[in-house]
C-alpha cells in the first residue's frame, strides 16, 4: 500500500472521526458529569470504537462479498455517504445525535450504554467511517497493507482518546470560532476525498467513461 494512499486514508479517517469536531457534542452529552465520569466515558468510547473498527477491518470485505457487492460499487456508495457528511459540515448543519435521558446523564450505570450510543455509534463509527474502512481495506493489498490501515486507524483513535480524556481542558481552549473553522476545513477535505472515491468507483464500474 503506497504512502500517498495511507496519507489519504489518515486524512479521511481524521476528517470523519475528528476528535475536535466531536468534542463539543461530547461535552454537551456529558454536561453535568464530573471529570472522572467524563474520563470513564472516554475510555469506554475509545474501547468500543476500536472493537467496531477492528471487526469492520477484518470482516468488512467478507460482508460486502456475501451480498455480492464489489469494492468499486461500495466505493461509489461510500463516496456518496462521505459527500453528504462533508456537505453537512460545510453548511454548518448539526450532527443528529441522541443526548441521552436525564437518568442516563446522572446514573453511572448508564455510562456503558451512553458510550456506545450515541457517542461511538453513530457519532464516531458511523456509516461514513464504516464505508471508509471497507474501501481502504479493499485496496490494502495483503496483510502488510491491512496492518498499515490498522495503524492509521490506531493513530486516529489515540488522538481521539487524548482529546476526549482531557475534554474539560480542550473545551476551554477551543473557541466557538475555532470550532466552526475546523468543521468547515474538515468538511472541504472530506468532500475532496469523497469526490475522488466517486470518480474512481464510477470509472471502474463504467470503464467506457474513462
Amino acid at each position: 500500500m503506497s504512502t500517498a494512499l495511507l496519507i489519504k486514508a489518515f486524512g479521511a479517517f481524521f476528517a470523519i472521526m475528528n476528535p475536535f469536531v466531536n468534542l463539543p457534542i461530547f461535552l454537551a452529552i456529558t454536561d453535568g458529569f464530573s471529570v472522572a465520569q467524563q474520563r470513564m466515558l472516554a475510555v469506554k468510547v475509545v474501547c468500543y470504537s476500536a472493537i467496531m473498527c477492528g471487526v469492520i477491518l477484518l470482516a468488512g470485505q467478507a460482508i460486502i462479498s456475501f451480498f455480492g457487492i464489489t469494492i468499486d460499487q461500495f466505493r461509489i456508495a461510500g463516496g456518496a455517504v462521505l459527500a453528504h457528511i462533508a456537505w453537512s459540515m460545510l453548511n454548518g448543519e448539526g450532527f443528529a445525535s441522541h443526548h441521552g435521558s436525564g437518568a442516563e446523564q446522572t446514573d453511572m450505570q448508564a455510562l456503558s450504554g451512553l458510550a456506545f450510543y450515541p457517542v461511538t455509534f453513530p457519532m464516531i463509527v458511523g456509516p461514513g467511517t464504516i464505508a471508509t474502512i471497507i474501501i481502504y481495506t479493499g485496496h490494502a493489498g495483503g496483510a502488510a497493507g491491512l496492518s498499515a490501515v490498522a495503524l492509521v486507524l490506531g493513530a486516529v483513535l489515540a488522538l481521539l482518546f487524548a482529546v476526549l480524556f482531557f475534554a474539560s481542558f480542550f473545551g476551554k481552549l477551543l473557541t466557538a470560532t475555532m470550532r466552526v473553522i475546523m468543521v468547515r476545513l474538515m468538511g472541504m477535505i472530506l468532500l475532496a476525498i469523497a469526490v475522488e472515491m466517486l470518480t474512481a468507483g464510477i470509472k471502474a464500474v463504467l470503464p467506457g467513461l474513462a
